[in-house]
């Protein structure tokens, strides 16, 4: 099944994406969707196909929390000259900084290196704390993509990531939640991860390349605090980054990013200066 927040006249609406056709579910976006107890079998009902073409807003436009998840491919880790890591490197955005899938990324005139990092994303459907494996499995409720756009000059400003990873306007998230039954290896799905600048290829990488699987990422952010229902997990970027390129590459004004994953969907975001 495939679900998508989508913007109509008179809000968001979240729907079950069928091909060309786009079946209204009655709840304001995925995020309260996936709040209800529920909310499979809301997702499965007959409801209102939706007239003419659609927008789509952020799959989960106000989650109560993005984690996101740095240096987790080998490739990515090896590119910025670190050693393997034990444990995961967690950091946060937040909801302001989310767009949807062809939003135009906000090119803070305070910045300039603005890179891309393609990331596929865990969201959430259950409350779930101190998971097991099998906990952990059951609490996801499908994959999205997720471009982490980052301001390197404020990422680097100091040891802590968050103030280069959370600009407003920049993070294209969607365009649509993928339930884990439709992919190849289900909660640990096999997936190709691609990013292109102006039809360039940037990043191109097989999840199998993940150091922390989603499994593990949901395991580990579960004892710190619970996950609920819309909250999302960013695995991480594979190698290709324009800041570890010599010389070092980075979004312009009009440059087009497309961040694409096999069996979930392509973003396409036009940088502009805000």
């Amino acid at each position: 099944m495939k679900l998508a927040t989508v913007r109509t006249a008179t809000g968001t609406t979240a729907v079950r994406v069928e091909g060309d056709r786009y079946v209204d579910l009655g709840v304001a976006d995925v995020g309260a969707l996936l709040a209800l107890p529920d909310w499979r079998e809301r997702a499965a009902a007959p409801g209102t196909p939706l007239d003419g073409p659609v927008e789509f807003a952020p799959v989960v436009p106000r989650p109560g929390k993005v984690l996101c998840v740095g240096l987790n491919y080998r490739t990515h880790i090896l590119e910025m000259g670190r050693d393997l890591p034990e444990h995961p490197t967690l950091f946060a955005k937040f909801a302001e900084a989310l767009i949807g899938a062809t939003d135009d990324i906000a090119l803070a005139p305070e910045s300039d290196a603005v890179d891309w990092e393609a990331e596929l994303t865990v969201v959430i459907g259950a409350p779930v704390r101190r998971a097991d494996e099998a906990q952990a499995e059951a609490a996801i409720a499908g994959f999205t993509v997720m471009n982490d756009v980052t301001m390197r000059d404020w990422q680097f400003r100091t040891k802590e990531w968050l103030q280069g990873k959370t600009f407003e306007g920049t993070t294209p998230l969607g365009p649509v939640l993928v339930t884990p039954d439709e992919l190849p290896g289900g909660v640990r799905p096999a997936l190709t991860v691609t990013a292109t600048v102006d039809g360039e290829t940037v990043q191109k990488a097989d999840t199998s390349d993940l150091v922390f699987d989603p499994v593990a990422l949901v395991r580990y952010a579960s004892t710190i605090l619970t996950l609920q229902p819309g909250d999302v997990i960013a695995t991480g970027t594979p190698g290709g980054v324009g800041h570890a390129r010599k010389p070092p590459r980075y979004l312009a004004d009009g440059s087009v990013l497309v961040t694409e994953i096999s069996g979930i969907g392509r973003l396409q975001n036009r940088a502009r200066t805000a």
